[in-house]
C-alpha cells in the first residue's frame, strides 16, 4: 500500500480543463464516499481550488483513481491524462508539504492554500475517509507549513490575486475612486478582493450573493449595497468593475447579459475579473470590444512580483520540507513493521506462558527450585532460537550467507565470534 497524490494544477492544465474537473462543495462528501469504494483505494481526501484539483489517497497503484476522477466528471480519460501528475510515496508527501507551504501556488507563499488544505482534511474526516495514514500526513503537513511560514520570508512581498485584480482594473481606470464595483459571491476570495478595492475608495461597492445573509455580513464591513443574485442582469450597466468568485457549476454572467449592459453603458469600458473555477463569466465575453475580461490565469503575470527577493526563502523552505519528508517516511516504515513486532511479542509471550506454567507445576510437586529455573531458562532459550536456527539450516547456496548476515544483525553478533 502506497501513498499517492494525483491531480492537475495551474502549471500543468489550462483553465478550460481545470474547470471540468473541479469539485462543487456540496458534492464533495458524495465524491469522497464514491472514491473510497474504488477497489484499491483505502483512504482518500480531495483538494479542489481554482488552481488545482488533487486526490490524496492510499492504494496499490494510482490508475484506478485516475479512472475514477475522469468517470466522476464524465470526462474522457484521454482528454485529462496529458495534464495529470501522479506522485508516489516520497514525492507525494513532498508535494503535499509544498502545496500547504505555498511553494506550489500561483502566488508564491500565499496563505490561503493552507486553509484550503485544512478544509480538505476536515471534509475527508467528516466523510469517514481520513484513516491513520492521511491523518498523520495532514498533521505533519500543517506543522511543516507553520514552520516554513514562521522561519522563512516565503510570504514577504507577495502580490495576491486580490491585489492583482486591483492593479488590472487600474490599467483601465487610472482612478478607481470614480468607479462602481460589483462583487458576485461572498466567499473568502471575494472578501479579500473587497478589502483591496475598498482601500481605493471606489464610488460604490455592491455585493450579490445566493445567500443574502452572508452578503449582508460582507457588505456591512465595507459599507456596500446588497442585491439579489437574480438581479445582476438588470443592475449590470451600473457597474464599471465586476469581480466574481462563486461555486456555481455553470456561468452566472452570460454573453447576452453583458452585451445589453455594454449597449446601455454607451460602450463605456467595463472590467470583469472571473476568479471562479468553473468560470462564472462566459469566456466569449472577452471578445466584446468594450469589455476587459480577466481569469485566474490572466492574473498570473502580476503575481510574480517580488519573486526574486524570495528565492532564498524558497531554498530554506525546500530544505525544511525535505527534512520533514524523511521524518514522515521513517514513521511510515516504522508503522509497517508494527504488525510484525506485535506478532513477535505475541509469539514470545505464548512460549513464556507455556514454560512458566510447566515450571509452576514442577515446583508444586516439590522439585528443586534451582533445577526448575535451569530447565525453564534452557527451554525458553531453545524455543526462542528454534526459528532462526531453522532459518539458517534451510538456507542453501548464496542464501546461506545472506541468512547468516540477517541473523547476526538481528542478534547483534560479532562476526568474529
Amino acid at each position: 500500500m502506497q501513498l499517492y497524490a494525483l491531480g492537475l494544477n495551474h502549471l500543468t492544465a489550462p483553465l478550460a480543463i481545470r474547470e471540468r474537473v473541479a469539485f462543487q462543495s456540496e458534492r464533495l462528501g458524495d465524491a469522497l464516499h464514491d472514491l473510497s469504494h474504488v477497489r484499491s483505494v483505502r483512504e482518500a481526501a480531495i483538494l479542489s481550488t481554482c488552481n488545482r484539483t488533487e486526490l490524496y489517497f492510499a492504494a496499490e497503484q494510482p490508475q484506478e483513481a485516475a479512472d475514477w476522477l475522469a468517470g466522476f466528471h464524465r470526462l474522457p480519460l484521454a482528454d485529462m491524462s496529458p495534464y495529470l501528475y501522479a506522485y508516489p510515496q516520497r514525492d507525494a508527501v513532498r508535494h503535499v508539504f509544498r502545496v500547504a507551504a505555498g511553494l506550489d501556488s500561483m502566488v508564491l507563499g500565499e496563505p490561503q492554500i493552507l486553509g484550503q488544505v485544512k478544509e480538505a482534511a476536515r471534509r475527508a474526516e467528516e466523510a469517514g475517509t481520513l484513516g491513520t495514514l492521511l491523518h498523520k500526513l495532514f498533521q505533519n503537513t500543517f506543522a511543516v507549513a507553520k514552520e516554513v511560514r514562521s522561519t522563512t520570508a516565503i510570504g514577504a512581498n507577495s502580490v495576491s490575486m486580490a491585489a492583482a485584480a486591483v492593479r488590472l482594473s487600474e490599467r483601465i481606470f487610472a482612478d478607481l475612486s470614480h468607479q462602481r464595483v460589483l462583487f458576485i459571491g461572498a466567499g473568502e476570495m471575494i472578501e479579500l478582493c473587497a478589502a483591496h478595492f475598498a482601500a481605493a475608495q471606489p464610488a460604490l461597492i455592491a455585493v450579490a450573493n445566493r445567500t443574502e445573509a452572508r452578503a449582508q455580513v460582507l457588505a456591512g464591513r465595507f459599507g456596500a449595497e446588497v442585491m439579489r443574485l437574480d438581479a445582476i442582469g438588470d443592475v449590470l450597466p451600473r457597474f464599471d468593475i465586476v469581480v466574481s468568485c462563486t461555486a456555481a457549476p455553470l456561468p452566472i454572467v452570460g454573453l447576452g447579459m453583458v452585451e445589453r449592459a455594454v449597449k446601455a453603458r454607451r460602450h463605456k469600458p467595463m472590467v470583469m475579473v472571473d476568479l471562479a473555477v468553473p468560470r462564472d463569466i462566459e469566456q466569449e465575453i472577452a471578445k466584446l470590444d468594450d469589455v476587459f475580461l480577466y481569469t485566474v490565469d490572466d492574473l498570473a503575470q502580476l503575481v510574480d512580483a517580488g519573486l526574486e527577493s524570495r528565492q532564498q526563502a524558497v531554498v530554506e523552505a525546500e530544505g525544511i520540507i525535505d527534512a520533514r519528508v524523511d521524518g514522515f517516511l521513517h514513521w511510515m516504515q516504522t508503522r509497517e513493521a508494527v504488525p510484525t513486532i506485535r506478532a513477535l511479542h505475541g509469539h514470545a509471550e505464548a512460549l513464556r506462558a507455556v514454560e512458566l506454567e510447566r515450571a509452576r507445576r514442577l515446583l508444586a510437586r516439590g522439585d528443586d527450585p534451582e533445577a526448575v529455573l535451569e530447565q525453564l531458562s534452557r527451554a525458553l532459550a531453545r524455543k526462542l532460537l528454534h526459528a532462526p536456527v531453522h532459518y539458517l539450516n534451510q538456507a542453501d547456496g548464496e542464501l546461506q550467507a545472506d541468512a547468516s548476515r540477517v541473523v547476526r544483525k538481528i542478534f547483534n553478533l560479532d562476526p568474529n565470534d
